[in-house]
């Protein structure tokens, strides 16, 4: 799906009215190296909103750069990335060992490495819009919710559920519970099975996967799925990203004595209280232990982490200048900033993505992978050449052995296709001037 959507289409609050770091963008004003043509990618759904006006911000400074992102979910996407076939792939689960060890396949050097762009509530939706209830933000401890998804319980009016929303008890409908899940494998449905494991454990007993571990209620692919299929029928209740369950009632979640409506704010509250995993640090990677089981007040408690998924090192020079770029500018303030405005996601903390920007810096080509190295060790013996020519042949001018230098270095890089022909001769041009 190549996104092309205009700024306006992109308004947070449905006035038309783009984010300033849209319209006023300092990534535009950068002096980036020139890309164009096509870049693909794939992965997570839930990130859907937060990419399509990634790429309108960041193709501000690369008009001639044409992004598409799949939101295929995070295990297609993963396996996409895997095959070579994306740049970059998003998901909502930090990758297994075994698809660390497989990205070695795609990677020129190492392995994948990941590194957090996108935090949201992921909300717990429900449908009961024809009993007033729409916007009442029933009250829901983990337990309870634990045994609403596992099927123990099966009412709206069933005790634990009335005896937490007292004010609303009279509403509760004696009607049947049908939990929505994904059907595909999903990065939202192990974090949300890892937030059940982590404040319920004595209710929910499953290992989290990205696959969901019963088949009561009615399975969806997709969150845009999951939201349609909670708005077609009364009774439904999902699990699905915040930014995307605008016309459905939301559950407001038991974190110590108080009960937490999703937002923005109060998910943020709980990024920044949750540390880096100190083993994964080790080898590059960038995955944040959410703290789900916490009772801190004012804290939402079920935050998906979206992850991009890239190489340290590609084997295409153009593609490594392209995740670095993308990524640098998903990090930048600018960056966060748009995916809160349209996507309600949660910026990440500063000191973080201080210490994510280093790594993305990093990103590179092995221009052996290529068969750039030989065409490079060529044109430096023709750059050399032609130096000993200025020193030693006085019957040329400094302008005309400049002329003849750059005539032969561009003859060897076009003969060899080599990677980077405009930023050596710009270089040579500087040395010589």
């Amino acid at each position: 799906m190549l996104v092309g959507a205009s700024i306006f289409a992109l308004s947070a609050c449905g006035d038309n009215t783009p984010s300033s770091a849209l319209t006023d963008s300092q990534w535009s004003a950068r002096k980036l190296e020139a890309l164009s043509g096509e870049f693909a990618a794939a992965g997570a759904s839930s990130q859907k909103s937060a990419v399509d006006a990634w790429i309108v911000g960041y193709s501000a400074g690369q008009q001639n750069a044409a992004i598409s992102y799949d939101p295929s979910g995070s295990g297609a996407g993963v396996n996409t990335f895997l095959t070579g076939a994306v740049s970059w792939a998003g998901t909502d689960a930090p990758l297994s060992d075994s698809q660390v060890k497989q990205s070695q396949a795609v990677c020129a050097q190492g392995t994948a490495f990941e590194v957090p762009t996108y935090v949201s509530p992921i909300a717990i939706a429900y449908n009961l819009s024809q009993y007033g209830l729409q916007d009442a933000h029933i009250q829901l401890s983990p337990a309870t919710l634990a045994k609403i998804f596992n099927g123990s319980i099966s009412r709206w009016n069933d005790p634990a559920i009335i005896a937490e929303n007292p004010s609303i008890a009279a509403k509760l409908p004696n009607l049947a519970i049908t939990p929505v899940w994904r059907s595909d494998k999903s990065g939202t449905t192990k974090t949300f099975q890892t937030y059940l494991r982590g404040a319920a454990p004595q209710d929910w007993t499953n290992d989290p996967t990205e696959t969901w571990p019963y088949t009561i209620g009615q399975g969806a692919k997709g969150t845009p799925s999951v939201v349609m299929t909670i708005g077609q029928a009364q009774g439904t209740i999902g699990y699905a990203d915040f930014a995307q369950v605008s016309n459905l009632g939301t559950v407001s979640v038991q974190v110590g004595q108080e009960y937490v409506q999703p937002s923005a704010k109060a998910t943020a509250q709980l990024i920044n209280h949750s540390p880096l995993n100190a083993e994964a640090l080790k080898n590059g990677r960038y995955i944040v232990d959410v703290d789900y089981a916490t009772k801190k007040s004012g804290v939402y408690p079920i935050a998906l982490v979206s992850y991009e998924v890239a190489c340290t090192t590609y084997k295409s020079a153009r593609t490594a200048t392209f995740v670095r770029q993308w990524l640098t500018y998903v990090l930048s303030d600018e960056g966060q900033e748009v995916s809160e405005d349209y996507a309600g996601a949660a910026p990440l903390p500063s000191a973080l993505r201080e210490q994510m920007m280093k790594a993305v810096g990093d990103i590179s080509a092995d221009d052996s992978s290529s068969g750039a190295t030989s065409s490079a060790k060529k044109a430096v013996s023709a750059v050399n050449t032609a130096r000993a020519n200025i020193s030693s042949n006085a019957t040329f001018s400094a302008a005309k052995n400049t002329a003849k230098t750059m005539t032969t270095l561009r003859t060897v890089v076009n003969k060899n296709n080599f990677a980077h022909p405009q930023e050596i001769t710009s270089a040579l041009s500087k040395e010589f001037a």
